[in-house]
């Protein structure tokens, strides 16, 4: 039982694919925290239109690091990686939709952010783990 365990970690340590997912999550986290610290300021202090980017920078980016972190650490083959990545994306959609529940309101330029961010994590996907 022991050695299953330690194989299967191993396995999971040494899986490109898992790796290449786990990159692009923790990539978009850091992107988003200089985004959030640089980027965002800027654009609030210029009066700048950037036509949103920096109000729905959470959602967008965010999204891509919470379907590729999901889809590195539960995802086993191709098919199951697309169900995740549709899992997550809809996931976070109705946590925006909860925000009243949580005394926020609903914002639909952070939905619309989400679904493009799912929509282009899954085409990346598509595109690096191409069979």
């Amino acid at each position: 039982m022991m050695r299953t365990i330690k194989t299967e970690i191993i396995n999971w340590l040494q899986s490109k694919r898992r790796a290449i997912n786990l990159f692009i999550g923790l990539s978009a986290v850091v992107i988003y925290e200089v985004m959030r610290a640089y980027y965002r300021p800027f654009i609030y202090t210029n009066g700048i239109n950037d036509f949103y980017i920096a109000d729905t920078l959470g959602n967008s980016l965010g999204t891509i690091a919470t379907v590729f972190v999901f889809v590195s650490v539960l995802g086993t083959d191709h098919a199951k990686d697309i169900f995740l990545i549709r899992t997550v994306t809809i996931a976070v959609i109705v946590y925006e939709l909860a925000h009243p529940l949580l005394g926020k309101t609903i914002d639909p330029l952070d939905i619309i952010a989400t679904v493009v961010a799912g929509i282009f994590s899954e085409i990346l996907y598509r595109v690096i783990h191409r069979s």
